[in-house]
């Protein structure tokens, strides 16, 4: 393929896996995040207080920011991205957590996939 047939556009899947050892410092970040933002209106602000303050999965959606990712990345501009947050149960022995291969493209026989 071409230079000219090549996109320009690259998808970059990312999945973390956090553990939060202290909720409370999560929750008082994003509220400060949150107090910090002076284009965010009244009302938006009051419902993401709420659920920064329920659910600290919430509180890291809010903190974690794809254009923090990328914005240092020279000759990049971020145009779409979307993000959610939830708890899960983790088990770091489990097989089901190994590292996806899918993308390994001869990988994937052996990873397992199919």
């Amino acid at each position: 393929m071409s230079t000219e047939e090549t996109s320009r556009f690259v998808r970059l899947r990312v999945e973390l896996v956090l553990e939060v050892h202290d909720e409370d410092e999560v929750t008082k970040a994003a509220l400060r995040r949150l107090a910090a933002d002076t284009e965010l209106p009244p009302e938006e602000r009051a419902h993401a207080e709420n659920a920064v303050t329920e659910d600290t999965a919430e509180a890291l959606a809010y903190l974690v920011d794809p254009f923090d990712l990328v914005s240092e990345v020279p000759g990049v501009e971020l145009q779409q991205a979307s993000w959610s947050s939830e708890r899960i149960e983790y088990d770091p022995d489990s097989p089901d957590w190994e590292l996806d291969e899918e993308d390994g493209g001869d990988d994937e026989e052996e990873g397992g996939i199919g």
